[in-house]
């Protein structure tokens, strides 16, 4: 679920508005090219090296299973009488490994910001923004024949939208201190993601998946919180971590394990045990965060935040009609479409008090949830209608009634021909700031 957000939905990420009149100062609220011969960022040369150190514990493990087989049984006692007469010292030489882990563990502790959260780090944002420079040249190089034109509406609406959140929120730190860009993709892909350095990639699919600006708004909020809460090294740090342990598990497995089929077996109930227990818990987790801080940059920007579950509704009803088979959440790097709906809905009255309290216009009285859940009720009506008078009809996606605009938006007459499926077109504030 790195920044990354497959949307089968959204998934491994998001549109909306922003209003006439928007105040132009930031609410302030708590809460290069690499050299040729530059060394290699440290998480770079740490995933580069990671194979081989499930290779070395394979081969090491395997090594000590031989050799103790391969010891007469005379050696064995003795070799065991050994081990249990220095039990005190193996014990000591535990206490002291365990104090240093310990001691490392307390000094790589870190302040997450926004969330104010205590997380682990290994590697430090130095690191990983050298390590964003060499995956974004990666990107650039990737992408270099797909990249719509900076003039063109789609890439303005994302800039401008980018640009917004980043003013409205200077101060945090991390968002004041990133040169935010933008790079749209022409590819039919609903993705988006934002690497450490500000670099924003987004895919058009995505921005013809979202319903209004608004809800872009919340998606890119969603994105810039992975990068500017350093999610990725977050989260590299706790696959290092998990990996140090595992590594030791499975040479343990190997050196115990009679055959090497049994051995491979016990190696793949690990990984799967790793990967269930830790990796996509914690992914999930760091989703959910990002929802969340997602949802406040939104608001500080004076987005309707209520925008945000209707999004992930509209997800998860796209996934049903494409007969998308539903994922049981724990199999999933990323929450459910209905937890998430459901998380954000508990958070959207306290967004809408921060909201209020940036000086933004108010909203429609209309809650766009409101008009979503009734559209689509609508839609379930008429499908059952036509199934009762017994005629075959195919149905394809809901012509969904847009959640209603503000004034801001009402009186614009331009339309964003295409850009977002609902006929909304962008406040003077974000067309003219």
């Amino acid at each position: 679920m790195f920044c990354r957000v497959k949307f089968f939905t959204v998934g491994a990420s998001y549109q909306r508005e922003l209003l006439l009149h928007v105040p132009t100062t930031p609410c302030v609220h708590d809460f290069h090219t690499s050299g040729p011969l530059r060394a290699l960022p440290f998480p770079l040369l740490w995933l580069v090296l990671k194979p081989l150190q499930k290779l070395l514990a394979i081969i090491l493990g395997r090594s000590i299973r031989k050799w103790w087989v391969a010891l007469p049984p005379n050696r064995r006692k003795l070799l065991r009488e050994a081990t249990w007469e220095a039990r005190w010292y193996l014990a000591a030489g535990g206490a002291v490994l365990l104090a240093t882990l310990s001691l490392f563990f307390f000094t790589h502790l870190d302040e997450s910001p926004v969330t104010g959260r205590t997380r682990l780090l290994v590697f430090s944002r130095e690191n990983f923004m050298e390590l964003a420079d060499l995956t974004s040249e990666e990107y650039m190089e990737e992408y270099k024949d797909k990249f719509v034109p900076s003039v063109d509406p789609r890439h303005k609406v994302v800039e401008t939208v980018v640009k917004h959140l980043a003013q409205r929120n200077q101060d945090i730190a991390e968002v004041a201190s990133v040169p935010w860009s933008v790079h749209v993709v022409d590819s039919p892909i609903m993705n988006a993601f934002v690497l450490p350095n500000g670099k924003v990639f987004i895919f058009t699919g995505m921005l013809e998946a979202v319903a209004d600006i608004h809800q872009l708004t919340f998606i890119l909020g969603h994105e810039m919180a992975h990068a500017l809460i350093g999610h990725s090294a977050e989260q590299a740090t706790m696959t290092h971590v998990v990996d140090f342990f595992s590594v030791i598990l499975l040479t343990a497995i190997w050196a115990a394990c009679p055959r090497d089929s049994l051995a491979v077996v016990g190696q793949w109930i690990q990984t799967k045990l790793v990967q269930f227990m830790f990796h996509r818990p914690y992914s999930r987790k760091l989703e959910a965060e990002a929802d969340k801080v997602g949802l406040q940059l939104a608001a500080k920007a004076c987005a309707d935040v209520r925008a945000g579950p209707v999004f992930w509704q509209q997800m998860e009803i796209s996934d049903q009609l494409r007969g998308e088979p539903a994922v049981p959440e724990w199999l999933s790097t990323h929450p459910s479409h209905r937890n998430r709906v459901n998380q954000l809905n508990r958070l959207v009255p306290a967004a809408l008090e921060l909201r209020a309290g940036c000086d933004c216009p108010a909203l429609p009285a209309i809650d766009p949830r409101v008009v979503f859940s009734k559209s689509v009720r609508l839609l379930l009506d008429s499908v059952k209608m036509k199934g009762q008078d017994g005629t075959q009809k195919e149905v394809g996606a809901p012509a969904l009634t847009p959640p209603p605009q503000t004034p801001a938006l009402a009186h614009q007459g331009t339309q964003l021909a295409g850009i977002l499926r609902a006929p909304a077109s962008l406040p003077q504030a974000l067309v003219h700031k």
